[in-house]
């Protein structure tokens, strides 16, 4: 197992922790990455703040009982639905 990452391979790892949990090693390289890297420090801090936001707007727009789709939009979506679903 390489220690050093690459950036490229930095930003992949940080990507996938938003889904997934990170293995021990990977955690590892990527802790040591973040070290030494400030751009891809940033690029954690910005993904996983962009993350918590979508979040709680997802969160806020979910509970809010005043959002309505309108007829055309609804008979689009159902449309998209069954075209995909052939």
């Amino acid at each position: 197992m390489k220690l050093m990452l690459t950036c490229k391979q930095a930003s992949q790892i940080i990507s996938q922790s938003l889904d997934n949990p990170l293995s021990w090693q990977d955690r590892l390289r990527l802790k040591f990455h973040l070290f030494i890297c400030d751009a891809c420090t940033r690029f954690n801090q910005q993904l996983h703040l962009l993350n918590t936001v979508i979040k709680r707007i997802i969160k806020t727009t979910e509970s809010d009982n005043t959002i309505q789709l309108n007829s055309e939009a609804k008979a689009r979506i159902t449309q998209a639905i069954e075209s995909s679903s052939h």
